[in-house]
């Protein structure tokens, strides 16, 4: 059986009666109660859940509807119910002014007052209001954030073109996650300063990405949602542009992640397009797409949110080692390897990152020789008749090492240092001064970048730590794989060519919020020491639309 009652003109947040529903709910006599606003949507929940009661008709959106399930017939658990409900919201009342103190507001035209520099508004009201108050943050210079659904189409739409016209964004409707100029916005994470910006029609997508790349010792810049239509025929990735623009624009960003979950194919396309025109290396997953192909470009293509993590990871690695490699645009690669493996993944690796072939025949360990780049196995047959292998004996290496003092044309050497039981016990060193004479043998005007890969581990005789920092002390840039040594090697050679921004973009310097709905949304950046006001929105005229017309007319 279900009893029921409202309280009139007293609104909460969703989560603030969430919280009540669960604790009436353990209340003598009673199997279960639900606490809710009285908006069309929750009275339709209600409905659809088996809480509902007739008296909930005359509830407005401005009014609290209380049902009770419980076997008993007897009306005075209605009583019970709602003294437990006035203590329960006595105590949000209590502990909202005995914690640190949240500037909190009864109206925008206050919120603004109180915060005149704000550029975001995160609203996580009903979404039958969310679409006005939307507009009036647009209005008023405020990039949006839409937690909230139920939001149409047409009004989506709407809003994004205004934003778009005005130079700003609007993330969502149903925008779950977003993390910018250090502000965790509604469901997102804090995460390490770094280099990779992210952006997602996804909101758990976002957050794993953050997760994952965290995990790989990297850190992001900014998180931008877009909210899970945006990318729908019907909305034609208005948001995911303007994100693109904005990260294309961000100094600090260096490679960009893109998640969604399947786009329409119109619009899939114009975003590959947009993504290849900013310039910057970006790691691109259509969630239930299997791509075509796994590079295209500045684009890497992916299947999975553990993948994508893995190579923006790599991308960012890469890219702060190339900032401090010599420029040699234009030159040639040559890559002397100990390991034959090795040298053949490098030569693979750098043939479909250039579009070459590799040796088929292998003479003299020659796993690729086209287009004036060269990549040998210095531990093939040729060079170790009579001799050890250079794992062993490094002497063949240095021959062929002093020889590039010759070579203006060549601009990358890659290397791999093999350690462990049976190798060279002093590699890196051995390595790291025959780079050094090498420098000082070519001229200022013929700089050479170094890369190197080191095999082995730290429980090894030489010590992987230890041979890694023989070899940065000399100016060579240690990769952790082939693939980022391989991928950094072409970046030297053929530098990106950057989209100019015309200035970086506000948004994602500085972040100041006006929280609209879930209180707990603005207690969260308040502990991260983000400018945020609390609007304490409730419907305007009780939620009666007809004298809602009326008093805005008026105004």
């Amino acid at each position: 059986m279900v009893h029921a009652f409202i309280k009139k003109g007293s609104f909460q947040d969703s989560v603030s009666l969430m919280l009540i529903s669960r604790k009436l709910s353990e209340s003598p006599n009673v199997s279960e109660i639900s606490v809710m606003m009285g908006t069309p949507a929750n009275k339709s929940l209600l409905d659809a859940t088996g809480f509902w009661h007739p008296s909930f008709e005359e509830a407005t959106p401005n009014d609290i509807c209380v049902a009770i399930k419980t076997e008993s017939d007897d009306n005075s658990i209605v009583d019970v119910i709602a003294i437990a409900l006035e203590e329960s919201l006595k105590a949000i009342a209590q502990g909202q002014q005995q914690g640190k103190k949240l500037q909190r507001v009864r109206s925008w035209r206050m919120a603004k007052n109180k915060l005149p520099d704000a550029n975001i508004t995160l609203i996580s009201i009903a979404g039958e209001f969310a679409a006005e108050l939307a507009e009036q943050a647009l209005d008023d210079g405020c990039n949006v954030m839409m937690f909230s659904d139920n939001v149409s189409i047409e009004d989506e739409r709407h809003l994004k073109d205004k934003a778009s016209q005005l130079g700003l964004i609007v993330m969502g409707p149903d925008c779950g996650t977003a993390y910018l100029a250090g502000a965790p916005l509604a469901f997102s994470n804090i995460a390490p300063q770094g280099s990779i910006g992210i952006i997602g029609a996804s909101g758990t997508g976002i957050q794993e990405l953050i997760s994952q790349i965290t995990l790989a010792d990297q850190g992001v810049t900014h998180a931008i949602g877009l909210g899970g239509r945006d990318l729908t025929a019907d909305i034609g990735g208005i948001s995911a542009m303007i994100a693109i623009d904005l990260l294309a624009a961000d100094p600090n960003s260096d490679v960009i992640a893109f998640v969604s979950k399947p786009p329409a194919k119109q619009i899939r396309a114009k975003v590959i397009e947009k993504l290849k025109e900013q310039g910057k290396p970006v790691v691109a997953l259509f969630l239930g797409t299997k791509p075509d192909v796994k590079q295209d470009g500045n684009l890497y293509f992916t299947e999975t949110l553990d993948e994508t993590a893995r190579i923006a990871a790599m991308l960012a690695r890469v890219q702060i080692a190339a900032k401090n490699q010599p420029q040699a645009k234009g030159k040639k690669i040559a890559g002397l390897y100990a390991g034959g493996t090795l040298a053949a993944e490098c030569a693979m690796l750098l043939a479909g990152k250039l579009g070459l072939q590799t040796d088929a025949a292998h003479d003299q360990g020659m796993m690729l020789n086209a287009g004036g780049h060269k990549i040998i196995d210095l531990g093939d047959d040729f060079y170790t008749q009579g001799k050890p292998h250079p794992m062993i004996d490094p002497s063949t290496r240095n021959l062929q090492i002093a020889a590039l003092a010759q070579r203006p044309d060549v601009g990358v050497l890659l290397l791999d240092v093999v350690i462990g039981f049976g190798a060279q016990i002093d590699s890196a060193q051995t390595l790291a001064k025959e780079i050094v004479a090498l420098r000082s043998q070519r001229p200022e005007n013929m700089p050479i970048a170094i890369i190197a890969t080191v095999t082995g581990t730290e429980q090894d005789p030489q010590v992987r730590s230890e041979q890694i920092r023989y070899l940065e002390e000399a100016g060579i840039a240690v990769m952790n794989s082939l693939p980022e040594a391989a991928t950094l090697a072409c970046m030297i050679i053929s530098p990106p060519v950057y989209a100019v921004p015309q200035q970086e973009p506000t948004i994602l310097q500085s972040a100041s919020v006006i929280n609209a709905g879930l209180r707990s949304f603005a207690e969260d950046l308040q502990a991260n020491e983000i400018p945020v006001v609390h609007y304490q929105w409730a419907p305007v005229a009780g939620g009666n639309t007809k004298l809602a017309n009326i008093l805005k007319k008026l105004k």
